[in-house]
């Protein structure tokens, strides 16, 4: 199954642009799913057409889904979202408002990924086109399978045997409930269920994440930091796309300055990128909304070409060995030497940049070398792993 993600700023058009590449799929006879992740759905909008929690179909080969949040936190949160209820309410919380609460940011969007996850296991489509929440809240969630893995590793085990041996005694002395086995059996589950999504989404070879953006400085520079931050965590972008670029017809004294301010930004985005490939869009006459106007808005971007292809092949994480010495090479563009903060942590790698950080769980391979350096040249920090003649850390 071949999957495309599309991130960016909030307003840039993401959704008109994924629903574009995903009616052009159907077009080439892919059977194709398009689907938000975005809990502000739009994809209903951008077709004019009523889309449920369950596939529906928009046109032959084309299915649109807008995932109810609330069925799936029910489906994979429900014994840790009961248990986080009852704990509220203990408190004196309203039931209603405990609910709510217990809802924590980005459950949502982890719910709707995991469904992405069901949907490869079930094997019924060759592409799937995810529309992101905007660029902030879907990086946060790329850091949340790192930060799973570290919890299930370092406190799970430990907290699960010391509630299992104090709950008998605790049940009747303590103001609120200790978790039931059920909910760590829950939290395990989505534990495994966690790791292979990133599995799915960390894997080059059938899974893209393009950046979406209009030739705005705001808007360029947080493109800049999104595709910084999804390297870091190990998605491969492998396309720009600009939307809304004033047509040369548009000749009006009034636009003049826009005109020339979008010249001078393409220009940056053409250096900043390079070499990633840059599709366009112009600024069409009406919105675009409905098959016909997301058609239009296909053959600006994509023209005669297949969007389901991988336009740059890439990875952003690299294991080689030179000359007797592991080498980890990350793809961190626009990061400079002083933004890159290391740490070795046991058998962990913590690399962080700007607010985000990243928990490497190394291999076998690494795990018992030391690093003996690093270096950032080119857009990409490599580090260097030797033989350890004590402990590693």
């Amino acid at each position: 199954m071949r999957t495309i993600l599309f991130m960016g700023k909030g307003g840039v058009g993401k959704t008109s642009v994924a629903a574009a590449t995903a009616l052009r799929a159907a077009e080439l006879g892919y059977q194709t799913l398009v689907m938000s992740t975005d809990p502000a759905h739009s994809l209903s909008d951008a077709f004019d057409l009523p889309l449920g929690w369950e596939p529906t179909e928009i046109t032959a080969h084309l299915f649109g889904q807008e995932i109810d949040v609330q069925r799936e936190l029910e489906t994979h949160w429900a014994e840790v979202r009961n248990y986080i209820t009852a704990l509220f309410t203990a408190q004196g919380l309203q039931e209603a408002v405990a609910e709510e609460i217990a809802i924590f940011p980005g459950m949502e969007e982890m719910a709707s990924l995991l469904e992405l996850k069901r949907i490869q296991n079930a094997g019924q489509y060759e592409v799937v086109i995810v529309d992101c929440a905007p660029t902030g809240a879907t990086l946060g969630l790329l850091s949340l399978p790192d930060v799973v893995r570290w919890y299930m590793k370092r406190l799970f085990p430990w907290h699960r045997r010391a509630v299992g041996v104090v709950r008998p005694m605790a049940r009747h002395l303590l103001p609120f409930p200790l978790p039931e086995e059920e909910f760590y059996e829950a939290i395990a589950e989505l534990y495994g269920k966690v790791g292979e999504l990133k599995e799915l989404l960390t894997d080059s070879e059938r899974t893209s994440l393009r950046l979406v953006l209009n030739l705005e400085r705001m808007v360029l520079q947080e493109t800049r930091r999104a595709y910084t931050y999804a390297s870091l965590f190990g998605l491969a972008v492998d396309a720009i796309l600009i939307n809304r670029v004033l047509p040369q017809e548009v000749t009006e004294a009034y636009f003049r300055e826009w005109k020339a301010l979008q010249q001078e930004y393409l220009q940056e985005v053409e250096e900043s990128f390079a070499p990633l490939p840059i599709f366009q869009a112009r600024l069409f006459e009406r919105e675009v909304v409905g098959c016909e106007a997301l058609q239009k808005m296909a053959v600006a971007l994509y023209g005669d070409t297949d969007p389901t292809q991988v336009f740059y092949p890439t990875s952003p994480m690299k294991i080689q060995k030179e000359e007797g010495e592991y080498q980890l090479a990350l793809t961190l563009p626009f990061v400079t030497k002083g933004e890159v903060d290391l740490r070795r942590l046991g058998e962990e790698l913590l690399v962080r940049v700007g607010a985000y950080k990243r928990h490497l769980f190394l291999p076998h391979a690494l795990a018992r070398r030391q690093v003996v350096g690093a270096r950032l040249e080119q857009a990409q920090l490599t580090i260097r792993f030797a033989e350890a003649e004590g402990p590693p850390w």
